[in-house]
């Protein structure tokens, strides 16, 4: 199973570090990730894998939001499955 990240704020240095090592301690293996800098803006998707995930689902959502808190970030991580649902006409 997939499930994708995105992440947007005010640029600093070590954003992708951060979110990569959250989703390495957690078992979630980074398949795609595109990022841009549009000024002083950061934005980020992330496509995981969370096949091999070592915590339940909704823990990882939390950390990855609290991630985003400590940061001064908005990261949002969604299943595949709502993902599609929610892209769905």
């Amino acid at each position: 199973m997939k499930a994708v990240i995105s992440v947007t704020g005010r640029d600093s240095m070590g954003i992708i570090a951060g979110v990569s090592n959250a989703c390495a301690e957690c078992g979630v293996n980074i398949i795609d990730i595109s990022q841009t800098v549009l000024k002083e803006y950061f934005a980020m998707i992330m496509i995981v894998d969370i096949d091999r995930i070592t915590v339940p689902f909704v823990d990882f959502v939390d950390r990855m939001t609290a991630l985003g808190k400590e940061r001064g970030l908005e990261i949002h991580t969604m299943h595949e499955d709502i993902f599609n649902s929610m892209h769905n006409i």
